[in-house]
């Protein structure tokens, strides 16, 4: 346990004080703010009509994109923060023979590995919070309206799949940089999983067949993702023929956990994955 703080200490300095991390949290705060600016003044016309006046922070979007400025953000660009902090968390320290030396101190080798990725995840999750917690605090001063506590739950839950969702992508990184020598091949590789189950999010709604979108959310993290998001966020089904009606937070748990289990599966199976390689892998010094 020891060792293993101490890496995840090294690996939460190096991520929180590198440049990358400087630039990705500017670009989340920009982010937010703009997603406050364009949903400011839609929200004050539907604050006598919603129920949920405070999720609309999240969920509202001026534009004509189908799905919100906040959702396509922790959706498609959450995935590349997980990415960018994972590529090269073995393969770079392995070809510049840092790794040998480190596993050469009291340090046991699963310690390296469980190291690296908590301070990915923490990361992460400080990086999701500031930016959940700024469009809350930008949305509160320009609509005057507080959170319902079920709304806060919701947002909670909303938070820790986020977290859990990009994860995801950082133990994949880390499963690419496990397999992988060259931190170029790793990044290629990761990119090209985004990019195609990004694809696979969209090609059901370009074809419109129910049963390909069906097989595809059932593989596909993005999906998995945006359907929570949908049934944690934006918790109103309308049937067919029929009305218009309100899940409460423990229904859409209830619908919703299929989903939820799906996605902390793959992020378990993936991160055990290149746990495995990892701890079997023949390391030489140079």
């Amino acid at each position: 346990m020891q060792g293993m703080m101490t890496v995840f200490r090294k690996e939460l300095a190096d991520h929180l004080t590198s440049w990358r991390f400087i630039i990705i949290f500017a670009i989340v705060f920009l982010v937010g703010i703009v997603a406050i600016y364009f949903d400011a003044q839609f929200i004050r016309q539907q604050v006598a009509e919603a129920r949920f006046v405070f999720l609309l922070l999240y969920t509202t979007t001026s534009t004509q994109i189908n799905v919100p400025l906040f959702i396509l953000f922790i959706a498609f660009f959450m995935p590349l923060v997980g990415i960018i902090l994972g590529f090269d968390a073995i393969n770079s320290e392995k070809n510049s023979g840092t790794l040998s030396r480190l596993l050469s101190q009291p340090i046991y080798r699963d310690s390296v590995i469980n190291g690296k990725f908590l301070a990915g995840v923490v990361t992460i999750a400080v990086m999701l919070t500031s930016m959940v917690m700024l469009v809350a605090g930008l949305g509160l001063k320009m609509i005057g309206v507080p959170p319902s506590s079920e709304e806060a739950v919701r947002l909670l839950i909303y938070l820790i799949m986020s977290i859990i969702y990009s994860s995801f992508w950082l133990g994949l990184a880390i499963l690419f940089s496990v397999f992988f020598q060259r931190v170029a091949t790793s990044v290629l590789a990761s990119i090209a999983l985004l990019m195609l189950f990004s694809f696979m999010f969209i090609l059901p709604l370009v074809i419109q067949l129910e049963q390909v979108g069906f097989i595809i959310m059932q593989i596909s993290p993005v999906t998995l993702f945006l359907q929570v998001t949908q049934l944690l966020l934006i918790p109103v089904i309308q049937p067919p023929g029929g009305l218009t009606s309100i899940l409460s937070v423990g229904q859409s748990l209830l619908v919703a956990w299929p989903y939820l289990v799906s996605l902390i599966a793959l992020t378990v199976v993936c991160f055990a994955v290149s746990y495995i390689k990892f701890m079997r892998e023949e390391i030489r010094s140079t």
